[in-house]
């Protein structure tokens, strides 16, 4: 145990030295070309803020966002990989205090290795997102919550978290589950441990939870009013129907997006139809979510973790009487908020890992925990050859915890293949062509149509932000309801045209596919389309599946 200090912080040197590394590569992460790079370069382009009601994803709150905004408008699309990593550094800072002023440096240290070497947050840490941000975010929220227990009620505490809570809900909508979640924690807590002299009936832990929410929504208001004044729904598209107002207006957005794919079905049922997954399957997810995880792959959570985070922290209430009552209660509010966020996601969305990413340090916090409760007892075993025995026990666990992560790791670098760009072998360009499969087709675009060119995105998975030219996306269309409102193929080129559109951007495998499907389209409707593309469309370019198509004049059907 003599080198154990040196060992963690080269661990740890490593683990930043990787991040690092990946870091340096030009974006290609989905999400950052459909939102978190795409929305903040539309804006620099129309020179400020503006509704684009193609892009659902441009209602998004976007906290996060405006820094890499900023970096946009210096011309720097790398540096939001940097700013998006130090909420992750930000964090480790946040769990290594709670856990060094808990149970101690060394298993301080050892929880901000756990945290920064699980999968999913490498992951994030190499990628422009916002999740690290939302994980910032809640975690101080609940430790800034936590101390507002321990430090007797002090308001001071509440209102951080109360800050914290609303800039967590102002980065993502996921941020409103750590806000219900706080709501139902604060009048708990407070009626749980609060002296029999404090309580004055229900309307102190009330006044404190009303306090709570009226800071935390006060923080998140800018963005709750951005799209009331779009939308008449403060937090558009979510609970939508509750604020939609025009019903003729929602039955056409339900039509527009619903029929594209083929209606909507319950998340479980989903799961039994589209991956054939029995009912033990479903009840066990989640134990899956931790050892099973695979990227890209919507089945397997699309994204890893680790074992440890579910099996480390049932050890942290092994021996909980020694602990004082308020570490206890620390304890299990930890794991409450663990538990009731996952048991959230799990029931209103489709399950994703980093969707209930903000569960990581509180099961990080209790790993740490549940180590320091395991090398207690065996530091009280009465025979040395025991203790010998534990520590190797205890040593060989987190080591295997450590190894589970490394053939992702190496096959994450492997499919990122930093090394030719790093060492000027190939340029930026080269190196967007290898690993953006459109990027070809969006080259083709930039430097060849016009510039008063407008090109309408089909099954391009709304990744946008590689084209300089004005682009609309399907949403802002509905493609396939003028088909279905058509007659003739002409009426479709007018009603494309009517949108300003010229220019057509397909990836044609999933297209064909598509209109081929006879649950969507009767053979006179598939016949038309299959017309509209022969004759009204001429194919400028393709390649890797993606065709560029100029739209023909329209004609009066």
């Amino acid at each position: 145990m003599r080198y154990w200090k040196p060992c963690a912080i080269g661990i740890l040197i490593l683990i930043l030295g990787y991040i690092v590394t990946l870091c340096c590569l030009p974006p290609i992460s989905k999400d950052a070309l459909t939102h978190h790079l795409a929305v903040p370069k539309l804006y620099l382009k129309h020179g400020g803020v503006y509704e684009i009601p193609f892009m659902l994803f441009s209602y998004y709150p976007m906290n996060i966002d405006i820094l890499y905004f900023i970096s946009l408008y210096f011309g720097n699309d790398i540096l939001p990989k940097y700013i998006h990593f130090v909420f992750a550094l930000l964090t480790v800072i946040w769990i290594y205090v709670y856990i060094k002023r808990k149970v101690g440096d060394r298993y301080a240290i050892i929880g901000a290795i756990l945290f920064l070497y699980t999968p999913i947050i490498v992951k994030l840490s190499t990628t422009v997102y916002v999740d690290l941000g939302l994980i910032f975010f809640s975690t101080g929220s609940l430790l800034f919550f936590l101390q507002w227990v321990e430090k007797d009620f002090s308001i001071k505490y509440l209102l951080l978290s109360a800050i914290f809570c609303g800039l967590a809900m102002g980065t993502k909508y996921n941020g409103l589950v750590t806000a219900c979640l706080l709501v139902l924690f604060i009048p708990f807590s407070f009626s749980r441990l609060a002296g029999p002299g404090r309580l004055a009936g229900i309307l102190k832990p009330l006044g404190y939870t009303l306090l709570f929410l009226l800071i935390s929504m006060a923080v998140f208001s800018p963005w709750m009013v951005r799209n009331y004044v779009w939308k008449k729904n403060p937090i558009y598209p979510l609970c939508d129907r509750w604020f939609q107002s025009a019903a003729g207006q929602e039955k056409e957005d339900r039509v527009g997006i619903r029929a594209n794919t083929g209606g909507s079905v319950g998340l479980f049922t989903k799961r039994r139809i589209v991956y054939g997954e029995t009912g033990w399957e479903m009840a066990l997810l989640p134990i899956r979510v931790f050892f099973q995880g695979e990227d890209g792959d919507p089945q397997y959570f699309d994204g890893r973790l680790n074992p440890f985070l579910l099996i480390l922290p049932l050890f942290a209430f092994a021996g909980s009487k020694r602990d004082p009552p308020l570490v206890r209660y620390e304890k299990w509010a930890l794991l409450a908020f663990a538990v009731l966020y996952f048991a959230i996601v799990l029931f209103t969305r489709e399950m994703r890992i980093r969707y209930i990413a903000p569960i990581i340090p509180p099961l990080v916090i209790l790993s740490a925990f549940g180590v320091r409760n395991l090398a207690r007892k065996i530091s009280e075993l009465r025979f040395h050859r025991m203790r010998t025995m534990g520590w190797g026990l205890l040593s060989g666990g987190l080591l295997f915890f450590m190894g589970w992560n490394v053939p992702y790791l190496v096959s994450y670098f492997k499919a990122l293949d930093p090394v030719p760009y790093l060492t000027d072998e190939i340029r930026r360009e080269e190196y967007l062509v290898r690993h953006v499969a459109e990027y070809p087709a969006l080259q083709y675009i930039n430097g060849k149509l016009p510039l008063q060119s407008r090109t309408f995105f089909l099954f391009l998975g709304n990744r946008g932000y590689y084209c300089d030219r004005p682009y609309i996306l399907d949403r802002g269309v509905g493609f396939y309801q003028i088909i279905k409102n058509s007659t003739r193929p002409e009426q479709v080129v007018s009603r494309l045209r009517e949108n300003g559109i010229s220019h057509l951007l397909i990836r044609y495998d999933i297209f064909d596919k598509w209109r081929r499907d006879r649950c969507l389209f009767s053979n006179s409707e598939s016949s038309m389309l299959n017309q509209f593309i022969k004759n009204h469309t001429n194919l400028l370019f393709f390649k890797r599946n993606y065709g560029v198509f100029l739209l023909s004049k329209s004609r009066q059907p």
